[in-house]
């Protein structure tokens, strides 16, 4: 009998979670011996348009993968069975069958800001492993982190007021919708309508009813009050059903239980405010009013601007998928070999892809306040002035420090924000951090660049 696939990821499955070139690459290292030791840079070439900053997330669910993935036996017939792998060794799926990243991992931590070209994880391991994960990094980082940062644009132009989210049924699927919840909170959002991620992270659990549920119902006051004699003490109601300002008095007939409002459609600064007067009429000053509808930060921002009367934001398409930026061009870079017990910098200078070589560190320098003053890309042992952000997250394969708890991350981000000067966080025309490069830096690029120069074009 056929069994309908659900396509979720299964820990059996994780190591093939890649790109066949990972995959091809890695038999051809182990074909041909090749056993050195790779370091590799993950960073962000270039901002997306309106993005000044980025707020890293994906760290977790990254070192879930590197301490958890493996090749399952199934796994591996498959890809013994492609026609590519014909020619390879029947060692090289020996050796996937006993699979376990063993390397090292530097990382920023989640919700600290970072900057374009800066490396947000490093990775140390023999060259066959850090080929492999480079796939399943890249996806988990580069998502997360770019919804993570739209959330905090979205959040500041709130001045202070709540956002929710309220984005899963508009992801790009229900894995992205768990992971866009948790990227929304980190990026300061108050809680999420998805119940899983609410189940397994502790993100505050938040929603108010649907359209549908007015409908079923006879007319609206009696749909009001049935959902108010289920929930007493968590009575938010949606009131634009019909019409506006209608709902609004229908709903005010709950009295003092009566916690919120949504509107979600129409002119949201008017209706707003004829919303609080109605409400503020029957002594109802305490409910709060929440505005939906496919808000942005530049929609918000109106709204506050013409003083619309909103306590707080459900915000769901463009802040889970990003849409006016919705992809994040993160790259995976090799820096360093390690042969013969002999470090051997490594870099590309493709036009407008120039890499850096060696192991880098990003270091961040502070104002007398504690706010940033900018950053220096350098080498990972030069004795800089800034506070190192690449912190070691895996030993020898192994966990090597205590993760957060998705609270404290989100308390990480709002800490950086803070400390991020406000020229830096404009919705439109922000300044640019200043970010250089180390002059030790500098120099070692140069002369590896000049010796490549030498060796590889005639």
């Amino acid at each position: 009998m056929n069994i309908p696939e659900s396509l979720f990821l299964s820990e059996s499955s994780l190591g093939i979670v890649t790109d066949l070139y990972q995959l091809t690459m890695a038999a051809g290292y182990f074909d041909n011996k090749i056993r050195d030791i790779a370091t590799f840079e993950l960073s962000v070439r270039q901002l997306p348009e309106n993005r000044s900053y980025l707020i890293v997330a994906g760290i977790e669910q990254s070192l879930h993968y590197l301490t958890q993935m493996k090749f399952s036996d199934d796994t591996i017939k498959f890809l013994k069975n492609l026609p590519i792998f014909s020619h390879v060794s029947r060692n090289f799926f020996e050796y996937l069958k006993n699979f376990k990243f063993g390397g090292d991992i530097y990382a920023m931590p989640e919700g600290t800001i970072a900057f374009a070209e800066e490396p947000i994880m490093r990775i140390t391991a023999p060259i066959i492993e850090a080929q492999i994960i480079e796939t399943y990094l890249l996806s988990t980082i580069n998502f997360q982190t770019l919804i993570a940062t739209k959330a905090s644009r979205i959040v500041h132009a709130a001045r202070g007021r709540d956002v929710i989210d309220f984005g899963t049924r508009r992801a790009h699927g229900p894995q992205a919708g768990i992971l866009a919840a948790r990227a929304c909170f980190i990026g300061g959002c108050k809680g999420t309508s998805n119940i899983f991620a609410a189940y397994k992270l502790g993100i505050p659990a938040m929603g108010t009813i649907a359209h549908s549920w007015v409908m079923a119902f006879k007319n609206e006051q009696n749909a009001f009050y049935k959902f108010y004699k289920t929930f007493p003490d968590n009575t938010n109601l949606l009131i634009d059903t019909y019409d506006t300002l209608t709902g609004a008095k229908h709903a005010a007939t709950i009295g003092r239980k009566l916690i919120g409002v949504r509107i979600d459609s129409g002119d949201l600064v008017k209706l707003s405010k004829r919303v609080r007067k109605i409400l503020d009429n029957k002594g109802l000053r305490h409910v709060k009013i929440i505005a939906s509808g496919d808000l942005n930060e530049g929609r918000i921002d109106y709204l506050l601007r013409n003083d619309a009367s909103v306590d707080s934001f459900g915000v769901g398409t463009e802040m889970v998928t990003s849409k006016d930026a919705p992809a994040l061009g993160g790259v995976y870079k090799l820096v360093e070999l390690e042969h013969n017990n002999k470090s051997i910098p490594k870099m590309k200078f493709s036009k407008d892809k120039i890499t850096y070589p060696g192991k880098k560190q990003v270091y961040r320098s502070f104002d007398k306040d504690g706010n940033f003053t900018a950053d220096v890309i350098g080498l990972e042992d030069e004795n800089n002035k800034g506070a190192p952000l690449l912190i070691q997250a895996i030993k020898k394969g192994k966990l090597y420090y205590k993760l957060p708890s998705i609270h404290e991350i989100q308390e990480n981000a709002i800490n950086n924000l803070s400390r991020l000067p406000e020229p830096f966080k404009r919705l439109k025309k922000a300044k640019t951090y200043p970010v250089t490069k180390s002059n030790k830096l500098e120099s070692k690029m140069n002369k590896i660049k000049t010796a490549l120069t030498k060796t590889n074009i005639t």
